[in-house]
Formats: structure tokens, sequence, C-alpha cells
């Protein structure tokens, strides 16, 4: 059960109702500005947004990292750009419950229940620097990119560079969005393949200016390892439950063509069916894992290089998974508006993570790096 039992007691859907109903509501999501707020209002409604906090289902102070993964998987099944905005409002949470004071969290806790949150690191040209105003202000300028959520995210977590008199580097802050000027919003950046219902449009900060209880923990928090690297096992969740779309996605358009009794589909068939199996096995090895050595002294080196395998190995499955799916429905399977046709689309734009190869490239650091072999991952 991974919907909070307070919100079951109350009547709300079910766990497959919710997922389902989603999943129905994607197409009409698949629109160039639309945010899904119907799929948003349905998470709220199951606690989802929620469930991740103090005294919650998956707590995030708790070893709950097998349950998150795979509630973020489900999502990812159903909508792969609600998977994208959920993995985001999750993501601030636990940075909050990671570097947010005592008096900070309650107030970001409660603003939960009413408010998406989100995380947007990627800078643009005129990328985003916080200037100490003294008296305990800070005024921003600079634009981010790749703002999953746009003006739908609430308490959007922000990063940039902060510039005082006492103290530098790499600063978190959350902005209280109703309280202030909007935050200039600009659609014309974002014009993907896919993942046209996350709105991850580019966001101008100039001007805005916010106390410093807005400030989240201290500068170059944000970059601190393990979370930092080991949170790609997040979004590989997500990504996984976009693999495991297709597969039912091509095992329904196979029965509806009855074509189940080619050998050739069922030879593609199961190897979709191995390659997501695989998935699985990857992601639930590495929630055990993160969980065991997250706070063992000196195990931050081998739960980053093994999130790292598990990002791209995730990665292949998916890319593999939507080869052999394309295969298997041909050009009438991924005709407009067919579902197959915008899973392809998104699930390939999702998969379009930073600095691939030198991920791939430090797990192999890590490993020539070792004594010798034997029991690396145990």
């Amino acid at each position: 059960m991974i919907i909070n039992e307070d919100s079951t007691n109350q009547g709300h859907i079910s766990e497959e109702q919710l997922f389902s109903q989603i999943s129905a509501a994607a197409f009409a999501s698949d629109q160039k500005g639309q945010f899904p707020h119907f799929e948003f209002d349905l998470l709220r409604a199951s606690g989802l947004l929620t469930t991740t906090l103090p005294g919650q289902n998956l707590s995030l102070d708790l070893p709950n990292t097998p349950g998150l993964l795979q509630l973020l998987k489900r999502v990812g099944r159903a909508s792969l750009p609600v998977g994208r905005i959920y993995e985001g409002h999750i993501n601030a949470l636990l940075l909050i419950s990671l570097y947010a004071n005592a008096h900070q969290a309650q107030r970001w806790y409660e603003d939960a229940h009413t408010h998406l949150f989100g995380v947007w690191n990627t800078q643009d040209l005129d990328g985003l620097e916080i200037q100490d105003l003294g008296c305990k202000r800070y005024r921003l300028s600079g634009s981010k990119t790749f703002c999953s959520g746009a003006s739908w995210i609430g308490r959007p977590l922000v990063t940039g560079k902060l510039i005082s008199s006492d103290k530098s580097g790499w600063q978190m802050c959350i902005i209280p969005t109703e309280k202030l000027e909007p935050i200039l919003a600009d659609s014309s950046f974002w014009n993907p393949l896919g993942m046209q219902a996350s709105v991850s449009f580019r966001m101008n900060f100039t001007g805005i200016e916010i106390d410093e209880e807005d400030l989240l923990g201290s500068p170059d928090d944000y970059y601190r390892q393990p979370h930092f690297g080991a949170g790609a096992l997040r979004f590989a969740a997500v990504q996984l439950g976009g693999a495991e779309a297709i597969l039912e996605e091509t095992h329904r358009f196979l029965n509806d063509a009855k074509r189940t009794e080619d050998p050739f589909q069922q030879f593609r068939v199961a190897e979709i069916s191995c390659l997501t199996e695989t998935g699985n096995l990857w992601i639930n090895q590495a929630a055990k894992h993160y969980d065991q050595w997250l706070h063992m002294p000196g195990e931050t080196e081998k739960l980053l290089a093994y999130a790292n395998m598990v990002r791209t190995k995730i990665e292949d499955i998916c890319l593999r998974s939507m080869q052999l799916a394309e295969r298997s429905v041909g050009s009438r399977g991924l005709m407009r508006p067919g579902v197959l046709e915008r899973m392809h689309r998104d699930l390939t734009t999702y998969l379009r993570q930073p600095a691939t190869d030198a991920v791939q490239a430090s797990v192999g650091k890590y490993v020539l790096n070792q004594i010798n072999t034997n029991g690396l991952w145990i």
C-alpha cells in the first residue's frame, strides 16, 4: 500500500484506479503549455504529495527507498511527464528533510499539502545569482531552464551563485510564489520531441526578493554526496515505468491485432519482458543498497558507483525496449494519436539526461581503483 491510509479511509480511489485515470488523461495533457492539473489533483487527493513526510507511509526519515522507487516507477508508468514533475516534488522534500532547520521544515511540510514543489538547478546563459542585500534580504537575478512544472510549481527550490560579503557558494532557496511578483515564464523555450506536459519552461527570476528564512541549508549543500549523485535512482525508476508502459501497450496492440501466435512477436515480447524485469531487479537492489550504505562511513563512493550503474543500465533497457516494441507494432502502431507514439516520444526525451558517458566511465574508474573485483557490491 502506497496511498496514505487516511486518504483511503476517506473514500478515495484505489491505487489501480488512480494510476489508470492518470494514464487515461495523458493524451489530453500532451499539448503545448498544458499542465497536467487533473493528474495532480488525483495525486493530492490520494495523499501522494505528502507520503514522504514524517509519520507517513514513505517517510524520508526511515529506510523506505524500495517503496519510494516503486511508487515513482508506477507514476512514470502511468505518465512520464507527471512522473518527472512528481520526482521533482519528492526531491525537494528530501532536500528539506536533509538541510532545513526545524522551523523551516514545519513550514514547508505544511505547504506540501497545498503546493507543488520542484527543483530547478539548470542555469541559462544568464545564470541565477542570489545577492545579499543585508538586513536578511536577498535579491535574485538571472534565469533557469528545464524548469519542470513552470508557473504551476508553488514552491520552486532553485539554486544559484550566492554573492555575499561573509559567505559564497551554490545556494538553495525555496520561493513562496504567492507572496512575490510573478516569476517570468518563457514557454517558447520548451519545444521538445516529447514530455510536453512537463512544461519545462525557462524561468526568469530577475528582481525577485526573498528573506533569509527562504534560504535552504548552507552554500554547496545541494551537491553534497551521496544524496546528489544517488538521486539518479529516482529518475531511473520513473524511466523504467515508461519501459513497462511500452511493454503493456505492445501486449495490448498485439492482442487486438490477433498476432500473439507469431513466434517472432513472442520472441520480441519475451525480450522486452526480460529487460523490464532486469530493470526491476536493478532498482530493487539499488534501493536496498541505498538504505544500507547511506550512513555507513566510507561507502559513499560505492553507493555513487552503484547508482551510476543503475542509471546506465536503465537507459539501455529503455532504449532496447523501445526498439523491440517498434519492430513489433510497425508503422501502424506508431501513428498519432496512438498511445505508443506518445510513449516513445516521452521516453526518448526523458532519457536525455546529462553526462551519460562520464557517468558510465565513473563506474569503471571506481572498479579499477579497487584492489580486486571480489565482492564489489556486498
